[in-house]
């Protein structure tokens, strides 16, 4: 995804809200709370699958469609929590990456046997 089609999902959910005169609602706490319930409602859904039966669980249309919906909403709530914050959520993740990077160096071992 770019950055135009993030800026452009948050347009859409902004102007979704602001339709609806949602926009008090939409706090830091309030989306953070909201971000919080919809990915345990992901959760939900794995709760007592196997590991098997969770790497199944697109196979199925009734629970591939549940899980996306569920994604759908963690995805909404991240957008609109990063804007009302002023994060550019694509920058940050980069920015994450780089120091996880650094942080979690590959072993010199598993280079030199990837290069073998």
């Amino acid at each position: 995804m770019t950055e135009l089609d993030v800026a452009a999902l948050q347009r859409r959910l902004a102007e979704f809200a602001a339709a609806r005169g949602w926009e008090p609602y939409h706090t830091p706490k309030n989306l953070a709370v909201a971000l919080s319930v919809e990915a345990s409602e992901l959760v939900e859904i794995f709760q007592w699958l196997t590991p098997e039966e969770s790497a199944r669980v697109m196979e199925d249309p009734r629970s591939a469609h549940r899980v996306a919906d569920e994604v759908a909403d963690v995805f909404a709530y991240l957008l609109q929590f990063s804007e009302v914050l002023g994060i550019d959520v694509l920058a940050a993740l980069a920015a994450k990456i780089d120091r996880n990077e650094l942080r979690f160096p590959v072993p010199e071992s598993k280079d030199r046997h990837s290069s073998e």
